[in-house]
């Protein structure tokens, strides 16, 4: 099966070629139209000109996806219908609403978090073994989701305030270090950790593991971004300290992504664990998950090739390959936006 992936839940142009064969999904093309330069001078993203870029884009990203598979021809096409910025999502949907109706296609509308779960499902050589156990980390999401088969999932933690994503780029503003943030901590935290070596747990900055002692598996970052708010405000030479508190900020954040994900797995007994999500780029967390599931589980550790951990409609198109295995089409005429669309 040849499958149009679409994405444009939020400040990427995004349309891919998936070819699917039993329980295999080979990506032919993969294109992404980025608006990271024009968004860095806001410091995040604004949704009204992330989605007059989605408007000015879409159409060539998806004739440049189909002109690099080298296929004139595609059996289905799936589509990012939420959660994400709601106008950056209509661009998506109708253009898949368009081609659908024209070339007379089914259409399956992905759930975003769904598609950052099979980028995991790319090109892989083995089966994975359910259950699996997945960490999801973006800057809209931090989920914790129990995947028992192929669209059978359970989420058993979630955040409930800011995501990692959006804390680290709370954080990088804070420091003036440049956007996105989870980029630019890590680079200013990888300074610290090559000046330093093996000393790197000397450091006299210690900012809080928020809620690693909860109970359950729930996630919140917002007090780890006002703690190191305060420890910059009393702090009159942080300036000069950038690498060792982005060092403390991302080792705070990826200790307690992992405790908690170890912790998760042990209870509901996961015979994989997956990595998921933008922050999955994250050098020091991927490390640092895969020792863990390693040295302290039974199970194998999966993440994605770093190209697809970013928003991409690659992902898409793999999550809309395993749905079509189900039939689980919805017309054209019923597609539609749903930013509440939850992960089942």
């Amino acid at each position: 099966m040849i499958m149009l992936g679409i994405e444009t839940s939020c400040d990427e142009t995004a349309a891919a070629i998936a070819e699917g064969k039993g329980k295999n999904v080979k990506i032919l093309s993969n294109v992404v139209s980025s608006q990271i330069e024009i968004h860095k001078k806001y410091g995040g993203v604004v949704p009204e000109v992330a989605a007059r870029e989605h408007v000015l884009n879409i159409l060539s990203v998806v004739d440049s996806a189909l002109e690099k598979s080298g296929k004139k021809k595609i059996d289905a096409i799936s589509v990012t219908i939420g959660p994400g910025l709601i106008t950056s999502l209509v661009v998506g949907i109708e253009t898949a609403k368009v081609l659908a109706y024209a070339r007379k296609l089914p259409v399956i509308g992905i759930n975003h978090i769904e598609g950052h779960v099979y980028a995991n499902f790319i090109n892989r050589k083995k089966d994975v073994e359910f259950p699996a156990m997945i960490l999801t980390v973006s800057g809209g999401h931090t989920m914790l989701v129990l995947m028992r088969g192929h669209g059978r999932y359970k989420t058993i933690g979630e955040t409930r305030d800011d995501a990692a994503g959006e804390a680290f780029d709370k954080a990088a503003k804070l420091m003036g270090i440049g956007y996105p943030g989870g980029p630019a901590i890590a680079a200013q935290a990888e300074k610290f950790q090559t000046t330093n070596k093996f000393e790197i747990r000397n450091s006299k900055i210690v900012l809080p593991r928020p809620m690693i002692n909860s109970g359950d598996f729930d996630f919140s970052f917002s007090g780890l971004k006002t703690a190191l708010f305060y420890e910059l405000k009393k702090d009159k030479n942080w300036k000069k300290r950038i690498p060792e508190y982005c060092y403390e900020f991302q080792q705070a954040a990826v200790d307690t992504l992992v405790f908690k994900t170890i912790k998760a797995a042990e209870k509901y007994k996961a015979k994989t664990v997956m990595l998921a999500g933008g922050v999955a780029a994250n050098t020091e967390l991927r490390k640092q998950l895969e020792k863990a599931v390693k040295e302290k589980l039974k199970a194998a550790f999966v993440m994605p090739d770093l190209i697809y951990t970013t928003d991409n409609a690659a992902m898409v198109a793999a999550a809309g390959y395993f749905r079509a295995l189900k039939k689980n089409f919805t017309p054209w005429e019923k597609l539609k936006v749903d930013c509440n669309l939850e992960l089942k």
